[in-house]
């Protein structure tokens, strides 16, 4: 990380992969240089105050929140947002069970959940529907009552585990 006259700070980055070097000033939130200087948007700033967990990326295999992260802090950091994951017209297996158990209805809260949910999978048993409330307790839904969102993640479990 460089700076320059005018303040701003070169920082670099891999996102979802990709190798990106961006100028910004050190005040800049990563929620916002993902939105605005890469084009990101998947990545929804709710609350602001990191409660809702819309914002939710992986840094370095870790959930963190977007919107009380500055982008500076990424510095070298292996970033993933809702954009490494599928597309529209090819849905990878955790979005593919959000969609078949209709665990969102608004989307808004989604990605966050996407982000939580893979967290989670990669990093804890959820041998229980309690557990997976618990790894996703950090986000907040306002629509779906999360039933259906914990039936998705069930179902990522099971597969997880050839349990399926």
């Amino acid at each position: 990380m460089t700076g320059t006259a005018s303040g701003k700070v070169v920082v670099s980055m891999t996102v979802n992969g990709d190798r990106v070097e961006e100028l910004v000033e050190p005040r800049w939130l990563l929620a916002d240089f993902l939105r605005e200087n890469l084009g990101l948007t998947g990545t929804h700033v709710g609350c602001e105050h990191g409660v809702c967990g819309a914002c939710t990326i992986l840094m370095n295999g870790n959930s963190v929140r977007a919107c009380l992260t500055f982008a500076v802090q990424a510095q070298g950091a292996d970033i993933e947002t809702v954009e490494s994951l599928g597309t529209v017209n090819d849905l990878d297996d955790l979005q593919e069970s959000f969609r078949k158990h209709h665990a969102l209805q608004c989307g808004f809260c989604t990605p966050g959940m996407l982000m939580t949910a893979i967290d989670a999978l990669r990093k804890r048993p959820l041998a229980t529907d309690q557990e997976i409330r618990d790894a996703l307790s950090g986000n907040i839904c306002r629509c779906t009552g999360y039933q259906n969102i914990v039936k998705a993640v069930r179902t990522m479990v099971q597969k997880r585990d050839g349990d399926d």
